[in-house]
């Protein structure tokens, strides 16, 4: 009894010593583990909004850049200048809703009156911008300040990028705020300080844009919060530039750490003489979780660097990259080349097909380049179907050239895209380092340029940047501006006409009018290279308007049937061409039946509605359409049939083999019967000798152009022939 007695106190005292140290043991255990999940909840948090804060400014940048890619652009300034509403909807602001989900775009004049409103894809009148301007005109007076008195870079001489933005409330609705003035890409198109248009956009911070952000960082239940709910911990506020709350983005937490701790909370109840296992296996989870949160981490930072629908490095990598490589390039000796290509015709692809097709060949075109180039090496997606492709130690151009060959062919084979079979083609720009000295923006202009040549010189090609390419763009710039002096009446510029004759060789049935210039330092310019830098400076409707308007001029002196004159395919892609006809028709007075307006067969091939719908008015006006060098390119019959063509002219180069090859005596005589079965008139141009006229006549042609005939002449030579007198003679002639 006594030594029971004696050893229950001790018993007890053990017990509850070791119960006291169980308890004390599990407190730590527990204890340190809600600690330690607190504080990865926390620290989670903080990384969580800090996602969401870098996720707001690279929606802003990216505002910004969407709405870069049209303020600097000489056809922008021109445009809404111009005050031309169709093209402002087209490029300046339905295409921002509809391409970017900008909500709003408002056009300003220099006086920062509204010219143009648009609100959810929708043009509405411009006084819908005046319920906007209180909370907008602040950020503008901003960006007149910084016209005035342009910023500079920070640490630096270089001027900072003209823009102005903030976070704004318009309706009570948060929203993304970036206004840009509308300044020239070029050197061409001069612009006053202090007359810039603005151009400003809006995107609502709404839940598609958090989900945007949120999808990017992997989080869940991301949302705008209005002011009456509640803002827990994951919530973030949305400042303007004066530190004013607009509004809060919250989102479901992540708890990585109350996870772990309900996770393991059954393993802790029935583990509680297992202080040492309870203890490892938490630890154990603990680790799980960072790793957990290292693999967030690291994917967050692989989105920030990588295109979503490919998985290249995107543009910030990529420049990252390139400056990289050159700078180890010129420690070591070596040379990089930096290729730059895009797919020709993308965009009709995209058009026909769908944007789904689009991302497919985008998705596929980037597995064929990234198979195709060596593991060193490093391509990249610029955007759109734009890539660059960075070639580590290359010998020397040849080499470069030789990757491009295999690139060209790799990407001629045959795509499938949603069960169809698309051949595409790709134009490649090449340029080489040319020392430690090569700098990464100079390599990439360079290789930019080079790809404007490849594209320029037929697409479906590879073109290595060379010295006098800049040259050329200098050379060009220069005949630029020496056109425009000349449009503005400096002289040079002046019509010549060549007559056309019906098959007898005598009776004139009408004059094409040819444009001439006559450069005071070199000489006779060929015509087509100056219009084809009028058409690649944006000068050709300027051109072609003149052109028209002195042909017509000319044409209401004489008696000649018609008078022919030349358009480009880029005039009839304007919706108001057919206007600008027949305002120079009832300028000048000249009928609409005396008129023809001749254009290539190239634009049958163009799928636009706007070139269907330009031809049908001219062609209703009662001017008549004439396709030239027909024969020359790829034209269809239900293309001819649906244009509904006037008049087809077989081109020289067909004519002049007539007495000499037989196949081409058979190509003619298959174009007449084309022409005579699609009941249109034919025109043989380049008539020079006897025996092609014979030929043609016998072939059934109906009129005849060319040297054998006539020459072109100067207005005063034309006059001169018989049955082309002026009007005013042919008047004074019958009152005597």
């Amino acid at each position: 009894m006594s030594a029971r007695h004696n050893s229950s106190p001790l018993t007890h005292q053990v017990t509850l010593t070791v119960l006291t140290l169980a308890a004390f043991a599990l407190a730590m255990v527990v204890g340190f583990g809600f600690y330690a999940a607190a504080q990865v909840d926390d620290t989670s948090l903080e990384r969580q909004k800090i996602f969401i804060a870098d996720g707001l400014k690279n929606q802003v940048a990216a505002v910004q850049r969407e709405q870069e890619s049209v303020t600097v652009w000489d056809d922008s300034v021109t445009n809404v200048k111009a005050g031309n509403q169709a093209w402002i909807e087209e490029n300046l602001s339905v295409w921002f809703y509809t391409y970017y989900g900008h909500n709003r775009v408002y056009i300003l004049d220099a006086a920062d009156r509204p010219i143009h409103a648009m609100q959810e894809g929708k043009v509405v009148d411009p006084s819908a911008y005046d319920a906007d301007k209180p909370e907008i005109f602040p950020t503008i007076e901003k960006l007149r300040g910084m016209l005035i008195q342009p910023p500079k870079l920070e640490g630096t001489d270089q001027p900072a990028k003209m823009v102005a933005e903030d976070l704004v409330s318009l309706g009570g609705r948060p929203a993304i705020l970036s206004v840009m003035p509308l300044v020239p890409s070029t050197d061409r198109l001069k612009q006053e300080p202090g007359s810039e248009y603005l151009h400003l956009s809006v995107e609502f911070i709404n839940d598609a844009v958090i989900g945007k952000i949120a999808e990017k960082y992997l989080l869940d239940g991301a949302h705008l919060l209005p002011f009456s709910a509640p803002v827990g911990a994951a919530a973030v506020p949305l400042l303007n530039s004066h530190g004013v709350i607009l509004g809060y983005i919250g989102w479901d937490q992540e708890r990585p750490g109350l996870t772990l701790v309900r996770k393991t909370a059954p393993a802790l109840a029935i583990a509680l003489l297992l202080a040492g296992g309870v203890l490892a296996f938490l630890l154990r989870r603990l680790r799980r979780a960072s790793a957990a949160l290292q693999t967030s981490q690291d994917e967050a930072q692989y989105l920030a660097f990588h295109d979503t629908l490919t998985g290249l490095p995107n543009r910030a990598l990529f420049e990252d990259r390139l400056r990289r490589t050159l700078l180890f390039a010129s420690q070591d000796g070596t040379r990089v080349a930096l290729l730059y290509l895009d797919l020709d015709r993308f965009k009709h692809i995209n058009d026909t097909l769908g944007h789904p097709a689009g991302d497919e060949l985008v998705r596929q075109t980037a597995a064929r380049l990234k198979h195709t180039i060596r593991e060193v090496d490093t391509v990249a997606r610029l955007g759109g179907d734009e890539f660059a492709i960075i070639l580590l130690d290359v010998r020397d151009v040849r080499s470069a050239e030789d990757i491009a060959e295999r690139l060209l062919l790799r990407l001629r084979e045959p795509f499938r895209l949603i069960d169809d079979q698309v051949f595409v083609s790709a134009s490649i720009g090449i340029a080489l380092s040319s020392g430690s000295d090569t700098d990464a923006d100079d390599l990439l202009r360079k290789s930019d340029i080079a790809l404007y040549e490849a594209k320029k010189n037929g697409r479906g090609r590879y073109q290595v940047f060379a010295g006098d390419m800049d040259d050329l763009l200098l050379r060009k710039r220069k005949v630029e501006a020496e056109l425009r002096k000349a449009l503005d009446g400096d002289g040079g510029i002046k019509l010549a006409y060549q007559p056309v004759f019906a098959v007898d060789g005598r009776r004139i049935l009408g004059a094409e009018a040819l444009i001439r210039w006559g450069h005071e330092v070199h000489g006779a310019l060929p015509a087509g290279q100056f219009i084809a830098i009028a058409e690649e400076r944006g000068l050709i409707g300027e051109l072609g308007k003149w052109a028209l308007t002195e042909a017509c001029r000319f044409a209401v002196t004489t008696e000649l049937p018609w008078i022919a004159v030349n358009i480009s395919p880029m005039q009839l892609r304007d919706a108001g061409f057919a206007e600008q006809v027949a305002s120079v028709l009832s300028e000048t007075g000249l009928d609409p039946a005396r008129l023809q307006l001749e254009t290539t067969e190239s634009v049958l091939l163009e799928h636009n509605d706007t070139i269907a719908s330009v031809i049908a008015a001219l062609r209703q006006s009662g001017i008549r359409i004439v396709l030239d060098d027909f024969g020359t390119g790829y034209s269809s019959l239900s293309y001819l049939r649906r244009q509904s063509i006037d008049k087809l002219k077989i081109d020289r180069s067909f004519v002049r083999l007539l007495d000499e090859d037989k196949s081409a005596a058979a190509v003619v005589k298959a174009l007449i019967e084309l022409a005579l079965a699609l009941k249109v008139e034919v025109t043989a141009e380049g008539v020079e000798t006897n025996e092609q006229k014979s030929l043609l006549v016998g072939m059934g042609c109906d009129q005849l152009q060319g040297y054998l005939l006539s020459p072109p002449l100067e207005p005063g030579q034309l006059l001169a022939l018989p049955g082309v007198s002026s009007a005013n003679q042919e008047r004074s002639a019958a009152r005597a």
